[in-house]
């Protein structure tokens, strides 16, 4: 069931859960990612970055792709469709493919820039039914291209870019995209809870959920994060999966090298992390 992602949002919010965005990168990521949802009766979002889309050969193919997925596969459970750190184009480029919920990604304007585009992109997405998230404070790490160093949010700008009507607001709080270095220092709790502080009711994101301890995890819950989002995590177990069929020789015994069995360990593996990540965000049983 195709839904914005503002109810889901709140729900969290109120009930001291995250709902888990799972970026999708083609067929198996995305209906790996709806059946463990419906197994598990819980609210999902599925991120789509603007690499992704391209590779996916455009955002209205994905759009298409998970409307007859989720119809086809009987999904009863809310599914949010949602935009990875657009662009301001990307953004449009979403709304006109049929995407229910939108992330313009204006960390790294000038703050006057990202509040006009963000405040702009508002209302589209409002007057349409779809929700938005913004950013402020750069994800650290690399996302298609760009490259954030992992700067705490200031929680006024968030008050700001908050009071202009967002649904889910991305602040940075040291995390990064991609695996976490050896030498990382942790989330910065006291930042997170002075963005909580200015910005209310707001259910908050945490970017680049792999690799963050449980524990810090459930803490970050705890304080206001209703969303949280998990790619490379699932990358490593579908490689790991896949490489481990080949490296065992399966994929020369009998029809092995049929994609459908081929790529059969790596679905496995990704459900397997996302009914994981499910219970650990508290969204089981949740829809």
């Amino acid at each position: 069931m195709l839904v914005s992602a503002k109810d889901m949002m709140d729900k969290a919010r109120d009930g001291k859960y995250a709902v888990g965005q799972f970026n999708i990168n083609n067929l198996e990521w995305t209906k790996a990612i709806l059946n463990t949802a419906q197994k598990l009766n819980s609210p999902v979002i599925l991120g789509v970055s603007g690499g992704a889309g391209k590779y996916m050969t455009g955002f209205k193919v994905v759009a298409d792709m998970v409307k007859a997925m989720d119809e086809s596969l009987g999904i009863t459970v809310p599914v949010a469709l949602h935009l990875d750190h657009g662009t301001y184009d990307q953004c449009y480029d979403c709304i006109k493919a049929g995407f229910t919920s939108i992330m313009f990604d204006g960390s790294h304007f000038p703050i006057e820039e990202n509040l006009a585009k963000t405040k702009e992109l508002v209302a589209v997405a409002h007057k349409l039914g779809l929700s938005i998230e913004a950013e402020v404070g750069a994800i650290g790490g690399e996302e298609d291209g760009v490259i954030g160093r992992g700067e705490c949010a200031d929680p006024q700008e968030c008050k700001t870019i908050a009071d202009l009507g967002v649904d889910i607001l991305a602040a940075g709080i040291g995390n990064i995209h991609g695996v976490y270095p050896a030498n990382w220092e942790g989330l910065s709790f006291e930042t997170l809870e002075a963005v909580k502080k200015a910005v209310g009711d707001m259910p908050l994101v945490l970017h680049g959920g792999t690799g963050i301890p449980d524990d810090q995890i459930t803490k970050a819950i705890s304080l206001g994060v209703a969303k949280i989002n998990v790619n490379t995590e699932c990358q490593l177990v579908f490689a790991e999966a896949t490489r481990k069929y080949i490296e065992e020789g399966k994929d020369l015994k009998g029809k092995g090298f049929d994609p459908r069995k081929l790529l059969l360990p790596g679905y496995e593996a990704i459900m397997a992390k996302v009914e994981e990540k499910m219970n650990l965000f508290g969204s089981v049983n949740k829809a």
